[in-house]
């Protein structure tokens, strides 16, 4: 059985390799920002903001498992549209529930409100999978190496995990941030809808990542003034200290 499964995973290391790795996790960080931004938001949405980062820690852990099932499976899930087209529509239900819900004044997030971890945590998971729907294929076109791809996942999940934490802060800094990754969201399940009915409509993928830069210039482009006030009156009491 091992025999087996280590012949399938094709364990063929070449000179070549390092390279076909670093491009993947390149791929995997560039392609990462607006999921990066959505899982941030979902954990702000802890009534309890001690657990943010916990939630992300076992949210992404589940989402790896998942991540290489799919990767094992690809060939097999590339068959069945109806995988893309609940992809789509799941990150498509989380954009309307993120603009049609009422705003925290505090924090500026919008979305529903976690009393736990138990029900933020599938959340996370779930919507990294969703999202690793439109980006398995990029991996598989750039290695037939199973082994190679798996490696960059396992690495694009742990830069997955220090982006969303750099972003927890910056959705409290910036006012546009959030409403600016639910929109690069919307933008992804968009992409799987297309592929859905007809791949001619798909856009490139560097037309789709030049886009979502656009749109994040603009999620940074102007800061929470309440949230400035805070920074400095915290230095300078630091400062006093």
């Amino acid at each position: 059985m091992l025999d087996q499964i280590f012949e399938y995973l094709h364990f063929n290391f070449s000179v070549e390799a390092p390279i076909v790795l670093l491009l993947l996790v390149f791929l995997e960080a560039v392609l990462s920002a607006d999921n990066a931004i959505a899982l941030a938001a979902i954990a702000q949405g802890l009534e309890d903001k001690k657990l943010e980062e916990k939630a992300l820690n076992i949210g992404l852990i589940f989402a790896y498992i998942l991540r290489i099932g799919l990767l094992l499976t690809a060939t097999w899930v590339e068959n069945f549209w109806q995988f893309e087209l609940l992809g789509a529509a799941y990150l498509l239900w989380l954009v309307f529930q993120h603009f049609s819900s009422e705003e925290d004044d505090e924090h500026h997030h919008h979305g529903p409100r976690f009393s736990s971890l138990s029900q933020v945590i599938p959340i996370i998971a779930l919507t990294d999978l969703a999202f690793s729907l439109d980006s398995v294929t990029t991996a598989i076109a750039v290695s037939d190496e199973t082994w190679l791809v798996i490696a960059g996942t396992t690495i694009g999940v742990i830069t997955l995990r220090f982006m969303a934490g750099l972003f927890i802060r910056w959705l409290d800094e910036f006012v546009n941030l959030e409403d600016a990754g639910y929109i690069t969201v919307a933008l992804v399940g968009l992409r799987l809808l297309a592929k859905v009915f007809n791949e001619a409509f798909v856009p490139p993928q560097w037309l789709m990542v030049s886009i979502i830069a656009v749109i994040l210039a603009w999620g940074f482009s102007k800061r929470n003034v309440s949230e400035l006030t805070k920074t400095s009156e915290h230095s300078e009491a630091s400062n006093q200290g």
